[in-house]
């Protein structure tokens, strides 16, 4: 067979290297996902191709040369660019908070200050629905903690702190949202004391809406009525919705409770959700909502879609209940061709399952108000995906095939807090962890993040998740039906595996370009995305405890999804030592890109004492501190080229 030329497209070169490896694939699941993959090859091993052409010649849009692969103390970015940390752990948000101290943090300071661990961002222009790009909120979620890194030894071991302890643990979860401006050189500032600034922490008041809200399981002592919860807890990614909220996904909530529960119904909803394996941190002992033996439905509680309007300080957020509870990781959002309003979600579980909401009316794009109760009426869906590369959208509408009272559903509230009970009844199809989930603007399609599934095994292998053992994750590209504008609201997509990631080594059947030995990066564990003006990919991973033993950070990885260098990655940013990177977003003229960068120094080993790396600061009387870090060219010139 001839090579191809120089100028073959990366559809060609797949198409080339499909032949040479047709027999070696034929008959296995594996290679099923290969002829699935939508422009991508794989990158080493089994084809040669790539030998025959110029290598010097780079055919991405990207004009950056990648980060090289390698950990260090401070993060790094490539050059031309520079990376600077906009908002630390513990910096002031509010205009009374005090100086940051951690040998003397209190709840009541750290209520007032950034908290820990951020995860999803949006930049917010001021004035509202502008495109301004010198000048917004910057809307921010915190995780968790890690309590072994907040404070010194002796106030960490003082069993008459345990209490402030937890409160402050309390305080430095939920959101923060803080105005932020550019100034003359080009650098983003916090604006003190801000007008718009808050923060939203585990004790914020606020609302249940939609199918569920005021249903028995949702009722407790503290609140009979099943409408009021406190605070929101592990928000991981989110969204922005089109009238200019931020839409805030409650994540791995079981870490909050402890105890165990003998209510029959409770129990195996809680063992179904993770809980009653005991509490990561100790809040039970302080408050009674967080004990399973005395507070069994309070979980029920948590899980969900959380609203929050950054606009108005005064606001109370709202947990959408039409949104299904699950371990929600992002909640983007899109439009149908007649304005009703799609939200994409995953269950950031292994074996768990891709979710999309459609809302029963349209968007007011003249009455902002009017759209705030949107998602709290529609059809929330599952996903199920086929050999033939056909995905179909599952309605969770109860009395609908086994969502029934004979199955333990006796309304749509029940089928909304059970959802992946509901979900795995309808046949959806078990994910390898999906994450971060967003649809393109230029393109339409909608990308999936899957982070990784090391549990799957040989039997459970599928074309959507084709390996076995999937230590590096994957990512999906699903395409909605129409010829003009993309149909969010159709009941089936066709999808692709965009690209398989790992290291370019062969044995882990990574698929990238062709060329990405060449003038790319390989990644793993791809956790969230975003996209720039151009339709652009922007990946960041996760990969945990593993990039040490792979001396590979965590990074910030820009692809085209079009064109010659339709899947080619390239890391523009790595993370400092043991933090992973998360929440990228873009100002509106693509000219800066904020990611946040989460929990660095964590590593088993490690104490407030002897740290990993002191990351942002440097200063040996502070400990490291997770960060947002703004990432623009010395030229002022758009992200990426």
């Amino acid at each position: 067979m001839d090579h191809p030329s120089s100028s073959a497209t990366p559809m060609q070169w797949l198409i080339q290297c499909r032949l040479k490896r047709r027999e070696a694939l034929k008959g296995s699941l594996l290679g099923a996902a290969a002829l699935a993959l939508g422009g991508v090859s794989q990158a080493r091993a089994g084809c040669d191709d790539e030998q025959k052409v110029d290598l010097s010649l780079d055919p991405t849009t990207l004009a950056f040369k990648p980060v090289p692969a390698a950990i260090a103390d401070d993060h790094q970015v490539s050059g031309g660019y520079v990376a600077e940390a906009v908002i630390r752990w513990g910096d002031a948000v509010l205009a009374d908070a005090p100086a940051f101290d951690p040998s003397q943090h209190s709840a009541e300071a750290q209520a007032k200050q950034f908290g820990y661990n951020n995860d999803f961002l949006a930049f917010m222009p001021l004035p509202a629905g502008s495109d301004n790009a010198d000048h917004g909120l910057l809307c921010v979620n915190h995780e968790y903690v890690n309590p072994v890194l907040m404070a010194p030894e002796a106030r960490r071991k003082d069993p008459e702190l345990a209490q402030e302890r937890a409160a402050i643990e309390m305080a430095a979860h939920g959101h923060t949202v803080v105005e932020i401006k550019r100034n003359a050189k080009g650098q983003w500032e916090p604006v003190a004391g801000g007008r718009y600034n808050r923060r939203i922490t585990a004790h914020t008041p606020m609302t249940l809406s939609g199918p569920a809200a005021g249903h028995a399981r949702l009722r407790t002592h503290a609140d009979p009525s099943g409408a009021h919860v406190l605070g929101t807890l592990n928000n991981c990614a989110g969204g922005v919705t089109p009238w200019g909220t931020i839409l805030t996904a409650e994540e791995n909530f079981h870490k909050y409770f402890d105890g165990h529960t003998s209510d029959p119904l409770e129990a195996p909803a809680h063992k179904a959700y993770g809980l009653g394996r005991g509490a990561a941190f100790p809040w039970a002992q302080f408050e009674p909502r967080f004990d399973l033996a005395q507070s069994p439905r309070e979980p029920n509680r948590f899980g969900w879609v959380v609203e929050i309007d950054p606009y108005d300080p005064q606001s109370t957020p709202v947990k959408h209940t039409a949104l299904g509870r699950f371990k929600h990781e992002a909640a983007t959002t899109a439009l149908t061709r007649d304005g009703r309003v799609v939200v994409y979600s995953g269950d950031d579980e292994t074996f768990q399952f891709l979710y999309r909401f459609v809302s029963a009316r349209a968007m007011n794009p003249n009455d902002r108000q009017a759209n705030l109760g949107l998602l709290d009426e529609g059809v929330l869906s599952v996903a199920r995906f086929s050999e033939e590369g056909t995905l179909q959208w599952l309605p969770l509408i109860h009395g609908q095939g086994p969502l029934t009272a004979e199955n333990g559903f006796h309304d749509q509230g029940e089928v909304l807090i059970e959802t992946r009970r509901a979900a795995a009844l309808l046949g959806a199809t078990p994910m390898d962890r999906p994450e971060d989930v967003e649809p393109n603007p230029v393109n339409g399609k909608v990308y999936v993040m899957l982070t990784n599934n090391k549990s799957r095994q040989p039997s459970e292998v599928d074309p959507a998740n084709p390996r076995c053992n999937n230590q590096y994750g994957h990512v999906l590209e699903l395409t909605p039906p129409g010829p003009d504008a993309p149909e969010h609201d159709a009941e089936t997509f066709r999808w692709d595996v965009f690209l398989l990631a790992g290291p370019l080594d062969g044995e882990a059947e990574a698929r990238y370009h062709p060329l990405t030995a060449h003038h790319g990066s390989w990644m793993a564990a791809p956790d969230n995305c975003c996209f720039d003006k151009r339709g652009r990919l922007w990946i960041t991973t996760d990969q945990g405890g593993s990039q040490a033993k792979r001396n590979h950070p965590d990074g910030v990885y820009g692809m085209d999804v079009d064109g010659p260098g339709r899947g080619l990655p390239k890391r523009l940013y790595a993370a400092p030592r043991d933090a992973e990177l998360c929440g990228p977003c873009f100002t509106p003229d693509n000219a800066t890109l904020f990611v946040a960068v989460q929990h660095p120094s964590e590593h088993k080993k490690v104490a407030y004492e002897n740290p990993t790396t002191r990351w942002p600061d440097f200063d040996p009387a502070l400990p490291p501190r997770p960060a947002v870090v703004a990432i623009r060219r010395v030229d002022g010139g758009p992200i990426g080229g």
